[in-house]
């Protein structure tokens, strides 16, 4: 069966607990995001993320759009994702180590996609990859001293 996931891991001199304070919090995001297409947390949404909550962003890819998450997987300081109307999820995982630094992997899963074979097909693979080590390395120049 056809792996339907790509991901990167770094090393980011923080403690999960710092990290997972900017990722469970929408309006971060966009500080973050290496991928250029995310603008800003809709307001009404919440302030910080839980099993269950739906937050939407305002995003940019060529055209301007709207999109609405649902978080899907939540472990308190070690892991977090979201998927939208397609199913497909962006995951966060979290795993501290002994020298009080984190190693933060970023997940692009299609696996849980409505038809995971259009994304197979697309160019989405390939550019979120590039997407998520530009995503990584932003986080990791964020928590430098």
């Amino acid at each position: 069966m056809k792996k339907r996931q790509v991901s990167a891991t770094r090393t980011v001199a923080a403690p999960p607990e710092k990290i997972f304070e900017l990722l469970a919090d929408p309006s971060k995001h966009p500080l973050i995001d290496g991928s250029g297409t995310v603008l800003a947390a809709q307001d009404g949404g919440p302030e910080r993320l839980s099993l269950g909550a739906r937050f939407g962003m305002d995003m940019k890819m060529g055209a301007s759009y709207k999109i609405l998450n649902t978080v899907v997987e939540f472990e308190e300081n070690r892991l977090i994702a979201w998927r939208h109307f397609n199913g497909h999820r962006w995951r966060w995982q979290l795993e501290p180590r002994d020298d009080g630094s984190t190693d933060v992997t970023e997940t692009f899963d299609w696996s849980t996609a409505r038809i995971p074979l259009l994304i197979d097909l697309s160019f989405f693979p390939r550019k979120n990859k590039q997407a998520i080590d530009k995503t990584l390395d932003r986080m990791v120049k964020l928590f430098q001293a």
